[in-house]
């Protein structure tokens, strides 16, 4: 609900209508039974019960089309919602998005930005006010992301190339997740989204250049290991195509290996 995007702004626009929606189909029940309840109690000898009923037109309407009306209104309503907030389509923006390629792991995330040659564990580094455009995939297990004050989640799968577009209205710290269950390290498997200044964000990706160490073949084999990082960790010269042969890789059938 404490939306920090575009994203999440328009999903907790859309929560919010269908909130009063279902509250208003749920008033007349909160209000008739206990009403029901008093008026037909055990000591009310004045009241008849009379179980029988006949069949009655204002009785028919008042039962099918108010929940009629209610399922075209959301229908209506939701049709155009969906495809705003399709998690592949782009956010509009006068600059291009910052492109981030995100792999699940056991029990951690790696983000590669493909444009800087860098790479985090745990740690997603964005610039405030600018979309961002990320691809996924996972290097084991399907799992699944979700980012709440920012968008909605989406789900990443070994051999396979699934999208999620989102922005930051200003600079904060963000709760990222992965909300499909993928054994033990599961409940530990979150890492922060941290929106800077456009200048900022500048500067860290020239330092983790210059100061990180590169994530070559053998640190990539070790964060396949099943491990939940003590912290975050950042890599430099990361190789062009490192997404792709993770994909092709999670596509050979057991036992092989790419030339």
């Amino acid at each position: 609900m404490n939306a920090a995007g575009p994203v999440a702004a328009e999903q907790r626009h859309v929560y919010v209508i269908v909130a009063i929606v279902l509250a208003f189909v749920a008033a007349p029940v909160w209000l008739l039974t206990p009403i029901m309840a008093w008026h037909y109690r055990r000591s009310n000898r004045e009241s008849a019960y009379k179980p029988k009923w006949n069949f009655a037109w204002p009785l028919e309407g008042l039962i099918w089309i108010p929940p009629l009306a209610i399922v075209a209104g959301l229908g209506f309503l939701l049709w155009g919602s969906t495809h705003r907030l399709d998690p592949y389509r782009r956010i509009a923006s006068s600059q291009p998005p910052v492109r981030v390629e995100a792999v699940a792991l056991d029990w951690k995330w790696l983000f590669i930005y493909p444009d800087e040659h860098v790479a985090t564990v745990n740690r997603m580094v964005i610039p405030a006010g600018r979309a961002i455009h990320i691809d996924l995939t996972s290097g084991t297990v399907m799992q699944s992301m979700m980012i709440p004050r920012l968008a909605g989640q989406i789900y990443a799968m070994a051999g396979m190339r699934t999208q999620l577009n989102l922005a930051a209205d200003k600079p904060g710290v963000f709760r990222g997740e992965n909300t499909q269950y993928n054994g033990t390290g599961f409940p530990r498997q979150k890492f922060e989204v941290i929106a800077l200044p456009p200048a900022d964000y500048g500067r860290w990706a020239t330092r983790v250049r210059a100061g990180a160490k590169p994530l070559d073949a053998a640190a990539y084999h070790r964060l396949l290991e099943r491990s939940v990082p003590a912290k975050p960790l950042f890599y430099s010269a990361v190789p062009d195509d490192l997404f792709r042969r993770i994909l092709v890789q999670s596509r050979m059938p057991p036992g092989e290996t790419r030339p």
